[in-house]
């Protein structure tokens, strides 16, 4: 600023600032302002997902009403394309191919069809978690919301309709002469352990899904990889007597996930139901099941709250 006298316009300096000195991070603070935007901490992002918890729930039962919308059987394809899988699968492996080992139909069928389910559940839990934020990303940028909230949602679509299937694999399992018992109620925490482990599978595949819409086309190829390497169609230990292979491979092979969950459902509902079943399951594989849960559950979570404030950006 200026002042006039006589002799011209004289400069006169402003008087000094108390918040001279001070950085921006500093003025935020000492004024309250927040970035926007910004992640929150991950205790405070646990507390908005459940805050939504509705929303979640919601977002999943509309999604699932609309998968089979325009088609006339509607909820039934939910049910009718694993079976159909199930129904390729034996003819190709189950009977051209002798892939059932030792196993009668009374056993392999129950075996095929569980483990067709089970796999299904985690194959589309990363197929829809890899789109759940490339493919929404009208709804990401209009409303604020934990982007989590989009992969987990996706990831309860997927067990509401394994639900569903659970029925028609009962009634499978019934006609095929392995009745209810205790063991039955194992499928209980063996879903929830898959569940865990699927929606961290789904968290991390959503965020490289952001930055790589392109991994929604890579996804199919890895999956069928990974299908046939998990003893879907045959049972594991038996394939990997017929191929020679170093030890190590077929000890990782065994305790991939996805082979470990099916083992957890198929002990629950076939051993120990008839006069020919599966041998027993060991002890380790539901501890290997905690442990997947855990790590993919835990670190999934983490690793997607990481980028946060970068989903719909760009």
């Amino acid at each position: 600023m200026s002042e006039t006298t006589h002799d011209g316009p004289v400069a006169v300096s402003a008087p000094p600032s108390p918040d001279d000195g001070l950085s921006p991070a500093e003025l935020a603070a000492k004024y309250g302002l927040a970035q926007s935007g910004a992640r929150p901490g991950l205790f405070a992002y646990v507390g908005q997902l459940w805050d939504r918890r509705h929303f979640i729930l919601a977002f999943s039962q509309a999604k699932l009403t609309a998968q089979y919308s325009q088609a006339k059987l509607g909820q039934l394809w939910q049910v009718a394309t694993p079976l159909l899988n199930a129904l390729v699968y034996f003819l190709i492996f189950g009977l051209l191919l002798g892939g059932r080992g030792e196993m009668q139909n009374n056993v392999y069928v129950p075996f095929l069809v569980t483990g067709v389910f089970v796999f299904t559940f985690t194959q589309s839990s990363v197929m829809s978690g890899v789109r759940s934020i490339s493919g929404n990303l009208g709804l990401v940028r209009a409303l604020h919301f934990p982007r989590a909230s989009l992969p987990i949602s996706f990831s309860l679509q997927q067990l509401q309709q394994l639900l569903f299937s659970m029925i028609v694999l009962l009634l499978i399992l019934i006609g095929f002469g392995h009745y209810p018992s205790w063991s039955w109620f194992l499928i209980l925490p063996a879903l929830a352990l898959q569940f865990v482990f699927n929606t961290g599978l789904a968290l991390i595949m959503a965020r490289a899904g952001s930055k790589t819409p392109d991994l929604a086309q890579l996804m199919p190829f890895v999956m069928r990889t990974w299908m046939y390497a998990s003893g879907v169609m045959f049972p594991l230990d038996y394939m990997l007597t017929k191929v020679t292979a170093p030890g190590w491979i077929a000890e990782a092979l065994l305790a991939n996930p996805a082979a470990v969950y099916m083992d957890l459902m198929r002990d629950a509902l076939i051993t120990g139901n008839g006069a020919e079943t599966l041998p027993a399951l060991p002890e380790h594989v539901w501890a290997l099941g905690l442990g997947w849960a855990l790590l993919l559950g835990v670190g999934g979570f983490i690793y997607f709250w990481k980028s946060e404030e970068k989903y719909g950006r760009g």
